[in-house]
């Protein structure tokens, strides 16, 4: 049994009445509920004994959870394992941002790791705009960029800045969320050390924090743009007090999410809330807010001296992708991919904040020949038929991915594509008597391989 603080029982019986507080005692004591995001730009099979996540088009409910790190597809960013509450966010982007007509809009995740809020911005965009990933503890920046990468989407930037370094971009961007840290009530069910860091002066804490952190970045919101505002709490200090400061304090409409009656949402006026005992997932609260004070607007400004590919590199690399309008930037020995219509944003982005990932990584120059990078290998812009492809089974799947060389029999010398069930995974060089893996170290897996933990998630 759960040990709650008495202050939160307290709390939660007052905000819910003592039969409800019982039945949202029993849920949060009950089994984890385990949720899927599918990545439709890779994959549109079924999901394996599943159930609909009635507020998200590629949402999923497992009927167990599987071991994710025995699926070589997830590896490759075709779904990720992401809290079926917060994937609320597509409703309100979808509700809202039609109404904003902007075909090419610019998105700022301000809280981003480990990413799963970043990718379902990515998938929304589907290739159009750009997102900006932000996490401001370096600690994170490492999951962040590896999440990012495994999905795939060209458009984006991952930064590692504080709130207010963006709050000095007036009006830029289109569309900021900002998931605030927050005293975790939501994630009690799965995580003990959020009971045991729980208190009243913490609620009070993060409240401040949170209205610090909006401040901070408010300014880089255009007149018009859309603020979506979510913690994992349940109280009205971090949730309803702060959307309602937001409104009064700094500039912003509340507006309306429309929901079903059988997803059991909860609003109070200002938000959403989601309670485990009568929503299908963890404790999770969202507000979103259109800005309806005057900003000034920064203007781009990219540096006058662009270190650009030499033609062959640029002739070379225009030859992996599907789409070609692309500028190919050399950072010493590094080839990056930009969209030509995103160049100068880009390298604002470079000059102005602190950059981990930029676009898409294409490879890095060695001699006369380009090693391909990761990241072009599971990107949505990769053109597979320009790489000999080595279709693996599952036991070389997993041997690829623990970053062992793999033994090949007639397959061609040079750069290869290792694929499972037809997705990439990643590449190898192969040299005749062996095959170099050139899977990134930092993401191999450690854990031991066992055939039998494996689930296949999706049906292909």
């Amino acid at each position: 049994m759960i040990q709650l603080p008495s202050d939160f029982i307290a709390q939660m019986t007052s905000l819910l009445g003592d039969h409800e507080f019982d039945e949202f005692q029993k849920a949060i004591e009950g089994e984890r509920i385990t949720s899927i995001r599918t990545n439709e730009r890779k994959v549109t099979s079924e999901v394996s004994n599943a159930t609909i996540v009635p507020w998200c088009s590629n949402g999923f409910y497992l009927d167990n959870r599987p071991v994710f790190t025995m699926d070589p597809l997830f590896h490759a960013g075709c779904y990720y394992a992401q809290e079926a509450s917060s994937m609320f966010v597509e409703q309100a982007v979808r509700q809202h941002w039609n109404e904003m007509d902007e075909e090419e809009p610019l998105f700022l995740d301000l809280c981003a790791a480990p990413g799963g809020k970043s990718t379902l911005l990515a998938s929304l965009l589907n290739g159009k705009g750009w997102l900006v990933c932000n996490e401001v503890m370096k600690s994170r920046m490492g999951i962040l960029d590896e999440n990012i990468t495994k999905w795939g989407a060209p458009n984006v930037t991952v930064t590692n800045n504080d709130p207010k370094d963006f709050g000095q971009m007036n009006g830029l961007f289109d569309l900021i969320l900002i998931d605030a840290p927050c005293s975790g009530e939501g994630m009690f069910r799965k995580d003990d050390k959020a009971i045991e860091d729980w208190s009243l002066d913490n609620v009070q804490l993060c409240s401040e924090r949170q209205r610090r952190i909006v401040a901070d970045v408010f300014p880089a919101l255009k007149e018009g743009g859309l603020l979506l505002y979510s913690t994992c709490t349940y109280n009205a200090e971090e949730d309803e007090k702060n959307v309602q400061w937001i409104a009064e304090k700094l500039g912003a409409e509340i507006l309306e999410i429309k929901t079903e009656a059988y997803w059991n949402v909860t609003t109070q006026g200002a938000g959403y809330h989601f309670y485990p005992h009568k929503t299908k997932g963890e404790g999770f609260f969202l507000s979103i807010l259109k800005k309806n004070t005057n900003e000034s607007h920064t203007k781009i400004k990219a540096p006058k001296q662009i270190s650009l590919a030499s033609k062959e590199v640029t002739n070379t690399c225009s030859n992996w992708l599907k789409h070609k309008d692309v500028k190919f930037l050399q950072e010493g020995d590094r080839i990056i991919a930009v969209p030509s219509q995103w160049l100068e944003v880009v390298l604002f982005f470079k000059q102005k904040l602190r950059v981990l990932h930029n676009a898409l990584p294409m490879g890095i120059v060695k001699g006369k020949d380009i090693i391909p990078d990761e990241a072009l290998a599971l990107s949505w812009e990769l053109d597979q038929t320009k790489f000999p492809t080595i279709e693996c089974t599952w036991e070389q799947a997993i041997q690829y991915l623990k970053k062992e060389n793999i033994q090949l029999e007639d397959a061609p010398k040079g750069i290869v594509l290792f694929c499972f069930n037809g997705i990439p995974l990643g590449f190898g060089k192969n040299l005749g008597n062996r095959c170099n893996n050139l899977y990134p170290s930092e993401w191999h897996i450690r854990m031991n391989a066992e055939k039998e933990k494996y689930t296949a998630v999706i049906m292909r």
